[in-house]
């Protein structure tokens, strides 16, 4: 994978929060969820992260690929490149 999305600046950007409240633990506590399964498990960490990624779809963020490794470097993807292939898949509108 050369292209991701950094959820943790994704979720920071989004809600206005500063780095140090983008801790998986203080993510999921903001937003009013527990944290499900055993913490620093890679399957566990994984599912968690992924509720976090579709509560902001529900706020109405607009996930986009925000980092890159290019020659070897990291490096930030500014907001305004444009989408790559196709749209995102529409998300309903509703919470748990």
């Amino acid at each position: 994978a050369k292209k991701w999305i950094n959820i943790r600046k994704s979720y920071g950007n989004f809600y206005k929060v500063p780095r140090n409240q983008t801790k998986l633990t203080i993510m999921l506590e903001n937003l009013g969820m527990n944290y499900d399964g055993r913490p620093h498990s890679g399957l566990d960490d994984s599912k968690n992260i992924a509720r976090i990624a579709i509560r902001m779809l529900q706020d109405g963020c607009d996930l986009r690929v925000n980092e890159r490794i290019h020659g070897g470097q990291l490096m930030t993807v500014p907001s305004s490149v444009p989408l790559e292939g196709a749209p995102a898949p529409h998300m309903p509108r509703y919470r748990n």
